[in-house]
């Protein structure tokens, strides 16, 4: 087994099939991603997720499941989550009402998502909303860095009674640019000390509090000419060694447009999945290409090993405790158990 399992790859559908297991048994996969065609009902989920586990007990099962627009599962049981917005909403009404509001929604969100055997969620969004972007909107909490610092601490308190770990995303901040950085290459042209005295600081204030946080895949040029979630000086100097981030750091989708033009010139998955580890990224993701077949998931993790052996990237024995870091420590409770659970309840009456 390779000391750094850093790949976060997805399936095809609602089982898994024998493709599905080799590339979960590889020795660079380090968990999957779920979508909502993964979801046919909740008892199937349930069943995907110890068939995954079945397959190697420490793989990290993860989903975007924030509330929203951005919610996986939605039917079955599954409570509908208001938009982070809502909770910043609330906070301009009553700011303690609202950081209460935060810890109910985490906890529910947490709680329903490790009855069903999902590990993780990539939540909470820390961009902060300045009206222009396309793809943040309403997954931002507010404008002010202090007040989407506090929301997303209480929300990441509510993650934590469910058992679960956090992420906070995009760093240093997708909030400012109106480009989407799934069909384009958003730049952010503001200098470093403009963007750490206003999008990044949320970082800074939650540096003990983040369990793992996702770059944005953006330009800075004033900063680095790379995306963020290729830059060492991004990772490494500023959120490493500046703000003092601790946690695990995962890429965003590797086969988003933001990530296949660095430096100019267009990657295969491999050698941008090795620029990203190089740069400081503990774990990387390769989304929705199980569909076509899985040849491009094949593809990054056999040419991982081979960027590997060519020294392009090191495997990281400290990465790789941070992955394991984000796996929950302690047993959740059944759905059935849940629905009757006074604390998850009481969360249900406190959101917004």
């Amino acid at each position: 087994m390779s000391p750094h399992s850093p790949v976060i790859l997805d399936i095809a559908g609602t089982a898994l099939d024998a493709d599905d297991r080799r590339r979960l048994q590889h020795p660079l996969t380090g968990g999957l991603i779920l979508f909502a065609r993964n979801w046919a009902d909740r008892r199937r989920l349930v069943e995907l997720c110890a068939e995954i586990k079945s397959v190697r007990s420490d793989l990290l099962i993860c989903v975007d499941h924030e509330g929203g627009r951005v919610q996986r599962f939605r039917t079955d049981g599954f409570t509908h989550l208001s938009p982070m917005r809502a909770l910043g909403e609330l906070w301009m009404r009553d700011a303690l009402a609202a950081t209460d509001a935060a810890t109910a929604a985490g906890y529910v969100l947490g709680a329903e998502l490790r009855a069903c055997g999902v590990d993780f969620s990539f939540t909470p969004v820390l961009d902060l909303d300045h009206g222009g972007s396309s793809v943040i909107g309403d997954r931002a909490f507010h404008r002010d860095p202090r007040v989407a610092a506090l929301l997303a601490k209480s929300l990441m308190h509510g993650l934590l009674l469910a058992g679960m770990a956090n992420c906070g995303k995009h760093f240093p901040g997708h909030g400012y640019v109106r480009a989407d950085s799934h069909t384009e290459v958003p730049v952010d042209k503001r200098s470093l000390k403009a963007i750490l005295a206003d999008d990044a600081r949320p970082y800074e204030w939650l540096s003990a509090s983040l369990a793992s946080v996702m770059p944005a895949h953006v330009i800075y040029p004033k900063v680095d000419p790379k995306p963020a979630g290729f830059s060492a000086r991004w990772l490494k100097q500023i959120l490493r060694q500046q703000l003092g981030f601790g946690g695990a750091i995962f890429s965003d989708d590797l086969s988003m447009e933001g990530a296949r033009h660095v430096g100019g010139a267009e990657l295969s998955y491999a050698e941008a999945g090795a620029l990203a580890l190089a740069a400081g990224c503990d774990l990387v993701l390769l989304c929705n290409q199980s569909l076509a077949g899985g040849a491009a998931v094949d593809a990054l993790l056999d040419g991982l090993l081979e960027q590997q052996a060519q020294g392009h990237w090191q495997a990281d024995p400290d990465s790789e405790a941070r992955r394991q870091r984000l796996l929950p420590r302690s047993a959740p409770l059944a759905w059935d158990d849940l629905m009757h659970d006074a604390a998850y309840q009481h969360a249900l009456e406190r959101l917004p």
